[in-house]
């Protein structure tokens, strides 16, 4: 079921409003126009609200009386189940298709693999979403915030999941028309159907994904089209809720870390920015640590966080480290090349309130290998969730971290998984496959040498006498 504003009947609320996220500047700005950054002075922006006249649960587990109101499309989301945490618009105008009915698992089985005490490793499966990803958390969010301000085209770069996400979004619900930028052989055929099928106007770039959002922000700033990329903020006060869902199966009680892949950095700037505001609330007493996990092949915030220092450091960020490694990569030619191409990027728009996510949750960067994280990915779909290559960089990340005993065995630690398995199938086949040339052309290019944890198929001749002693034998 879908709930929608009439275009030209649009509604809005004084309870919120963006703001800069540079304390130097903090403009404010009405929730009445898209800004994808400060028109004073450049810098990203967050939707902020006046919490004095919102109307918040005195404690978290009163939103469990939501669950009663599982008839009402807006309760049934999973993301405006908790509307009172983000309140940008009244619920009358709120778009949804049902998204955020996830899961977090404990998975003990992943959780040997990382070297967890049993109990301690949950996996967060945001796979279950509508389009089989995250980005529906966020997509609802931006949609509605879209359709609000009678928007008749939306817009995204892409390296496959917001553009399938938003796809759906506007197929399903006939508001607006999709349109996604894409690079060339940089997005996998599973998210690349989705778009198609779902009838978005796909426009594929000579180049990467930086290259498409430069472009993207370009052509939606001259025709006027919404943008859906992660530097809108409301897109991200979608994202926050996949905290509190985690919360809420934890019964509202606070892990020690929340270990999240890094591509873009919505997904931990949106975390970073739940857990301040449910501390401002009152609504927890305490905030779990962060760890973001870069890809080995696209590692910027790594490098810059973990090797040149570059800190949040109240808002005051030393922006030199920036531009020289910037510069570094354009002089050198450096292009973000990992088979998780969901975090393929190299310039992450969101990497100042990534920033700020990490000062305040206490935070650690770290980077991981391809081959570290087919093997974490084999591991997660043995435990029965099987996983794109880019969500298992979270699993990969936790073991790292925990071989360094910055996470220690008892830890309470919930990893991440932001998309389907079946988003990208290449290199889960090729990992599992007995065809060694197809292993080889299809990963040994990325450095993946091995599968040691790969489930491979046996062949056995035609003949019932051979196919049950191999049955007998291996089962």
């Amino acid at each position: 079921m879908i709930q929608s504003a009439q275009q030209h009947n649009m509604t809005r609320t004084d309870l919120a409003f963006q703001r800069c996220i540079n304390p130097d500047c903090a403009a404010t700005f009405d929730t009445g126009k898209l800004h994808t950054s400060c028109p004073k002075c450049g810098n990203l922006l967050d939707v902020a609200y006046d919490w004095d006249r919102v109307a918040v649960p005195e404690k978290l587990s009163d939103f469990e009386a939501m669950w009663s109101q599982r008839f009402n499309p807006v309760r049934f989301s999973g993301v405006w189940r908790f509307h009172e945490l983000l309140p940008f618009v009244p619920q009358k105008n709120i778009v949804t298709v049902g998204e955020g009915q996830t899961l977090l698992q404990q998975a003990d089985a992943v959780g040997k693999f990382v070297g967890m005490d049993a109990g301690q490793l949950h996996l967060q499966y945001e796979g279950m979403n509508p389009s089989g990803s995250f980005k529906d958390n966020g997509m609802c969010a931006a949609i509605t915030h879209a359709n609000l301000l009678g928007a008749e085209r939306a817009a995204c770069a892409s390296t496959g999941n917001t553009s399938a996400s938003l796809a759906l979004y506007c197929s399903a619900t006939q508001l607006m028309k999709a349109i996604i930028f894409i690079g060339s052989g940089k997005i996998s055929y599973g998210k690349l159907s989705q778009a198609l099928d779902y009838g978005a106007l796909t426009v594929q770039l000579a180049g990467d994904f930086d290259d498409a959002m430069i472009r993207v922000r370009e052509v939606a700033e001259q025709l006027g089209i919404y943008l859906v990329n992660s530097v809108n903020p409301f897109r991200l006060e979608g994202q926050k809720t996949i905290m509190f869902r985690v919360l809420e199966a934890l019964r509202w009680e606070v892990p020690d870390w929340i270990v999240v892949p890094g591509g873009n950095l919505g997904n931990s700037s949106s975390f970073g920015k739940a857990f301040m505001e449910l501390k401002q609330l009152g609504l927890i007493d305490r905030v779990p640590r962060l760890a973001v996990i870069n890809a080995s092949g696209a590692d910027t915030l790594y490098e810059l966080h973990e090797r040149r220092g570059v800190r949040w450091n109240g808002g005051h960020v030393n922006l030199d480290p920036i531009r020289e490694y910037n510069d570094y990569m354009d002089q050198n030619g450096i292009k973000a090349d990992t088979l998780a191409s969901a975090i393929e990027i190299n310039r992450p728009v969101n990497l100042k309130k990534c920033l700020r996510a990490l000062e305040f949750c206490d935070g650690v960067v770290r980077q991981v290998s391809d081959q570290e994280i087919l093997d974490a990915k084999a591991k997660v779909g043995a435990g029965g969730f099987g996983c794109e290559p880019a969500s298992a960089a979270s699993v990969a990340g936790a073991k790292v971290l925990r071989r360094e005993g910055v996470i220690a065995a008892s830890d309470r630690v919930v990893c991440v998984l932001t998309g389907h398995e079946l988003k990208d199938p290449t290199a889960t086949v090729a990992y599992h496959t007995t065809d060694q040339d197809v292993f080889h052309k299809t990963l040994g290019s990325r450095g993946v040498t091995k599968a040691s944890h790969a489930n491979k198929a046996i062949a056995v001749p035609n003949e019932l006498d051979d196919i049950i002693k191999a049955i007998q034998l291996y089962a």
